[in-house]
């Protein structure tokens, strides 16, 4: 085996039908059966979708059912701001687009079983490191049952999130950046007739995020960090109005979330890796740097982090000259757009959000946002650094079977 990636997310699936469309033989480790998880990130950004036209899949991906942005606002102390524009993104696509996450990874396995190179191993968990003569060697693997068994590869790729099994193994260091915040995931019935809304809104020293999902809102509470519990005690009835003060719009329905089971907290962690490699084994995506939700941007991060690995280690993998060398080019080709990110999404938390939560009170829109709604032009820019980011990247690797 030339490569085992360990997580069977947006990034270990990009990167894995990258890696055998150029030949190479990897195997995708997905330790549940499908791919459904609710409340997973659903946005699709343009730097994604520029990925995908580059591989000729963006026709045939835009065929299966979705939502598409091409603007975005937030509504702050009742009044409804425009903030970005994605009309004049230099991507073949001047939208987000909003699918759910399982779809996305079926349209990617689907195109990864498409080539003799690729396999994709479901119930299957990545569980520890082999390691042989100073290096990582394979991956030891554990079936549903519980049966353990050994996968032999050049190199072992983490892509298995936030709470990686394979940097733990790997002894990596973790800095940990900092978030004020945690997220409540949840959705609200849509009724006909609903008006479209503004994506955020901050109200009442609250705020929540409304993503039309079709027959359905769906909705991120924002709260501060750890007071989950606290909240839980307060009682449902608590929470409904709070979130009734928020948006009145849907006091007539917030009674419907009657169970905290309905509700799925999301732990914000903004952190990275000091390295990212270590000869054998390199973390990618969330395994490397974990965002915060901020923009939605942590997925397609990870899917430049995959295009960014397939670029640069296809070849050596195919040639049998994999070093260490070549997982640092990853690290020092993806180090910057990580630290950057991060650092606006923590200005963002500290600045803006943190005071909210902690009770300042907001009377009308800071004078950024009025700018931008002001100034149509300047929309762009925000548009920009949500849309593409900091350094995207193209596909250089070729179809070998194509």
């Amino acid at each position: 085996m030339k490569a085992c990636i360990v997580g069977g997310g947006p990034c270990g699936m990009m990167l894995g039908v990258l890696l055998a469309r150029a030949g190479v033989q990897v195997r995708v480790l997905e330790k549940y059966g499908d791919f459904f998880r609710d409340f997973r990130g659903d946005t699709i950004h343009p730097s994604t979708l520029q990925v995908l036209f580059e591989l000729g899949w963006l026709n045939e991906f835009l065929a299966l059912p979705h939502d598409e942005m091409s603007s975005m606002a937030a509504c702050i102390a009742g009044e409804t701001v425009q903030v970005a524009d994605f009309s004049h993104v230099p991507t073949h696509c001047k939208f987000i687009a909003f699918m759910p996450q399982w779809d996305f990874l079926n349209f990617l396995a689907a195109k990864g079983k498409a080539y003799p190179t690729f396999a994709l191993s479901m119930r299957t968990e990545g569980v520890d490191l082999i390691e042989r003569d100073g290096r990582v060697a394979g991956v030891v693997a554990a079936a549903e049952d519980g049966t353990r068994f050994e996968i032999e590869a050049d190199l072992v790729v983490g892509t298995d999130g936030r709470h990686s099994t394979i940097r733990a193994r790997a002894g990596f260091e973790v800095e940990d950046v900092g978030a004020p915040m945690d997220v409540l995931w949840m959705r609200i019935t849509k009724k006909p007739g609903d008006p479209m809304r503004p994506l955020g809104t901050m109200n009442a020293g609250r705020i929540l995020v409304m993503i039309d999902r079709g027959d359905y809102w769906q909705c991120a509470y924002i709260i501060p960090k750890g007071s989950y519990p606290a909240l839980q005690a307060a009682g449902l009835e608590s929470f409904q109005h709070d979130l009734a003060q928020v948006v009145p719009e849907i006091a007539d329905r917030v009674g419907r979330i009657d169970d905290w089971s309905k509700i799925s907290l999301l732990e914000v962690r903004v952190d990275r890796l000091r390295r990212w490699h270590r000869p054998g084994v390199l973390c990618i995506g969330d395994a490397a740097h974990a965002m915060s939700p901020v923009g939605g941007v942590g997925i397609n991060l990870a899917i430049q982090d995959a295009v960014a690995a397939a670029n640069a280690l296809a070849g050596p993998l195919l040639d049998g000259t994999l070093g260490d060398s070549d997982l640092a080019a990853v690290q020092s080709r993806r180090t910057f757009p990580t630290v950057v990110t991060q650092a606006v999404q923590v200005f963002i938390q500290d600045r803006g959000i943190d005071p909210v939560l902690r009770g300042a009170q907001v009377r009308k829109p800071p004078l950024p946002f009025r700018l931008l709604d002001e100034f149509p032009r300047l929309r762009a820019l925000p548009a920009r650094a949500l849309g593409i980011g900091v350094r995207p990247e193209r596909v250089r690797t070729r179809d070998a079977f194509g």
